[in-house]
């Protein structure tokens, strides 16, 4: 089972940026990022292969960069032009599989979040 730490959530203005970390146990080949607002079902935001490829959300490309550094053990989500529809629970998750994509049933370990709000 793969732990997943999230860090780096908080608050901002709109046009903002942050930064979120995510420190893993151990990298499977495939690794995402997904938000999730109260209410609401989660939704997948970008994720990255072990090959480097990467796949976003139509509303986050652009503005969403994912990364995975193995020789710290993080994934990161760098988030630029924040805007208040971003605001909510950013979760980091561990893949299954060979297959990548933001498809939350193919993820199977899954971090407790990080908060994050833009304010207008």
């Amino acid at each position: 089972q793969v732990q997943l730490v999230e860090s780096g959530g908080g608050s901002v203005q709109t046009g903002g940026s942050l930064r979120l970390s995510c420190l893993v146990s151990e990298f499977t080949y495939c690794m995402g990022w997904f938000r999730q607002i109260p209410g609401e079902e989660r939704e997948g935001v970008a994720a990255i292969s072990t090959g480097g490829s990467s796949y976003y959300a139509a509303f986050v490309r652009g503005r969403f960069t994912i990364s995975r550094d193995t020789a710290n053990n993080t994934l990161y989500l760098q988030m630029n032009n924040l805007k208040p529809e971003d605001t909510a629970m950013y979760i980091c998750a561990a893949g299954r599989g060979r297959y990548c994509s933001t498809d939350d049933r193919r993820f199977g370990d899954w971090g407790r979040g990080t908060q994050v709000t833009v304010s207008s």
